[in-house]
């Protein structure tokens, strides 16, 4: 099984987070994090690293009945989306599959409210 779903595009790399950071828009999320590897890294170890992005994206009506049903599975949350400059040059985008991260818990509700999750970020990567 498979963690994540991908997509690899050509494009800028700041067109690709404006990109999927609207196809999300468009699918009810929105960022609530978004951490800048590259600059993190830079500053705080003095070390060089591609640039790479990972958005935390929320759904607040999905975060909602996710809540409803498991406490604490804000331990699991936000999804994240990450943004990558590959070697080629080329981005690749990839989001967290929901219903993976979710394996752990045991409760059939909250794996139907993961399925749900998953489709629409499955989808914002496609749209790419």
């Amino acid at each position: 099984m498979s963690y994540y779903a991908n997509r690899i595009i050509e494009t800028t790399f700041t067109e690709a987070v404006d990109r999927v950071t609207a196809s999300l828009k468009a699918r009810g999320f929105g960022i609530i994090t978004d951490i800048d590897l590259r600059q993190t890294f830079r500053n705080k170890l003095d070390k060089e690293f591609r640039q790479y992005r990972i958005l935390g994206a929320c759904n607040p009506q999905y975060a909602f009945e996710a809540l409803a049903l498991e406490r604490n599975i804000g331990t699991m949350l936000p999804c994240n989306v990450i943004v990558q400059e590959l070697d080629n040059g080329k981005i690749e985008v990839s989001a967290v599959d929901p219903v993976a991260s979710m394996a752990a818990v045991d409760n059939p509700q909250l794996h139907e409210v993961a399925a749900q999750v998953a489709v629409l970020l499955k989808a914002a990567v496609e749209e790419m």
